[in-house]
């Protein structure tokens, strides 16, 4: 919403989504009419090095940019110019064109806008947490950020069995929603400081986990300072491309501190979007809470506005 990652013009926005296969391609055998399909919005070739070791989240079988289709090629075009997709899909529209291998089929009882946040916001949250940290049961964790991602960082370290919970936010709105998902503790980083109220609530040592649903110079350095000696900090959030972050290696070393990032919540969209779909419907997961509003396309804007004030969860568009 801010610009702080450049991108090409004209283009249609929207990464999250999912909807209804209409039609396919000659040679498509993943999908076929009429399936309910979640998008990913990273396109998992099956043939290089990182999917042939599981982990196609980093695919670089595809040397095209990502705003443009598998072939170099662009299916939208406005008077003659070509119309770039977000992530290849640009899911803000009635329709799609996308590379097959985007789009993971799910069960048709999952309702549109719960299955939409599939997309995105519930996997990297989770994923950071069940396949990227792999937090154990009776662990402690701090959440730094409860937007959309980080209220599921929070259930998937209640998933994992974490015996403390720990978030923090600036909006009093979003620690109640962190409470609802499983948030043991919450802090208003406004208010209370957050690495010591942290170790205050961890006998002096810190926490086992943390993790940044931000994404930024200060909240990385927060979630240094904030886990124990052998700790792991976990950058879940997208800072702009230009953050840096003054870690301190000296004390990293001599504290054995591992401070690592995840894309996507190193999910494996194949695997792992179906077995979500199966958490939700089993009870298990929730997302009828994240669905604070939707809107309708025309009615997108009050959405960015709602979401960058903090007053949404997640809203979610409808056709």
């Amino acid at each position: 919403m801010n610009g702080d990652w450049t991108l090409p013009l004209p283009m249609v926005l929207g990464h999250e989504a999912a909807g209804i296969v209409e039609e396919v391609g000659a040679g498509v055998a993943n999908v076929k009419p009429g399936d309910h399909v979640i998008f990913s919005f990273r396109p998992q070739c099956g043939r290089c090095l990182y999917c042939s070791i599981g982990r196609s989240i980093l695919c670089d079988g595809h040397q095209t940019a990502r705003w443009m289709m598998l072939d170099g090629t662009c299916r939208l075009k406005r008077d003659g110019q070509d119309i770039f997709q977000m992530a290849r899909i640009g899911t803000f529209a009635e329709s799609v064109v996308c590379p097959a291998e985007m789009l993971v089929p799910v069960r048709k009882e999952m309702p549109w806008p719960q299955a939409a946040l599939m997309g995105c916001c519930v996997p990297t949250g989770v994923g950071a947490v069940t396949r990227c940290a792999e937090v154990e049961a009776g662990a402690s964790v701090v959440v730094i950020g409860c937007g959309g991602v980080g209220l599921n960082v929070v259930q998937g370290a209640r998933l994992a069995g974490a015996r403390l919970i720990i978030a923090c936010d600036l909006l009093d709105n979003k620690l109640q929603y962190a409470r609802e998902f499983g948030a043991t503790h919450t802090i208003n980083a406004g208010s209370q400081n957050v690495v010591d109220t942290v170790r205050g609530l961890t006998g002096g040592r810190g926490a086992d986990y943390a993790f940044d649903a931000i994404g930024g110079e200060a909240t990385t350095l927060q979630i240094l300072d904030a886990i124990r000696p052998g700790g792991t900090a976990v950058i879940v959030g997208m800072a702009a491309m230009n953050v840096r972050a003054p870690i301190t290696p000296y004390a990293m070393a001599l504290q054995e501190k591992t401070l690592r990032g995840t894309m996507y919540g190193s999910v494996r969209p194949n695997l792992d979007f179906p077995r979500l779909v199966d958490l939700y419907l089993d009870g298990r997961l929730k997302i009828d809470q994240l669905v604070s509003r939707t809107y309708k396309l025309s009615e997108i804007n009050e959405g960015f506005a709602a979401l960058r004030s903090g007053q949404v969860a997640r809203g979610v568009v409808v056709f």
